[in-house]
């Protein structure tokens, strides 16, 4: 496994290559925003640490375009700053986690432990395709197709439409929802999955403000309609 550094400080890189390579992982790292993504490709990560506060290119910029390029590995957000507008931010962008810095080097081997776990049991859950009236899942290859045509979904956008998906009609709170694709230790901050859930049915409902897939049950939670 490959874990790729986008941090400007030089003690800071020095801290998590000790902390990656103790964890068994291997290590790379660049400056800033614009050479992660100039080396994304060829290094072919298969989770990213990203500094929010970075020279030429900010993480959630970064963040953002690597999403739009259709990358699905697990980012997690390395900032100062911990209140929930700028969590809120790095999650919107496209993050699945947020450290605040300064962080306890063995919470960071942990956070990445839980990541690659969490991604491992979703793909050890998951049928070929999953298809429901226009919506066709192809759960190998991570793609999203309404009526035959591909939308690209963020890799928690992905799990969230298919642990639905693979369910219709049952209903998830938030907290539920939050356990199965980030873990139980994050059902405290639950609020979040509503942007998800917004984003998701702008990509895939003709008409996202009366949802035919992605519904709401008021106070409850959500439920895939089929």
């Amino acid at each position: 496994m490959k874990i790729m550094l986008a941090d400007d400080e030089l003690s800071m890189q020095t801290l998590i290559e000790d902390i990656v390579i103790d964890a068994g992982y291997e290590f790379v790292y660049v400056s800033d925003g614009l050479e992660l993504l100039k080396s994304y490709e060829e290094q072919k990560p298969d989770l990213i640490l990203l500094d929010v506060m970075m020279p030429k290119l900010d993480g959630f910029s970064t963040c953002r375009e690597l999403r739009e390029r259709g990358c699905l590995v697990p980012i997690i957000f390395l900032s100062a700053k911990g209140d929930i507008v700028d969590k809120s931010m790095g999650f919107k962008a496209g993050g699945d986690d947020y450290l605040v810095k300064p962080f306890n080097p063995e919470e960071l081997a942990l956070r990445i432990e839980a990541s690659f776990r969490r991604e491992k049991r979703v793909e050890s859950k998951q049928l070929d395709y999953v298809c429901h009236g226009d919506i066709e899942l192809d759960v190998k290859r991570h793609k999203v197709l309404v009526k035959g045509k591909q939308v690209e979904l963020t890799g928690k956008e992905f799990h969230i439409l298919l642990l639905l998906a693979q369910h219709p009609g049952e209903v998830f709170t938030r907290e539920r929802l939050i356990a199965e694709v980030w873990g139980k230790e994050y059902i405290e901050d639950s609020s979040g999955i509503a942007v998800f859930i917004r984003h998701i049915r702008e990509k895939i409902e003709e008409d996202p403000s009366h949802p035919k897939y992605v519904q709401t049950v008021w106070r409850v939670g959500y439920r895939f309609g089929d």
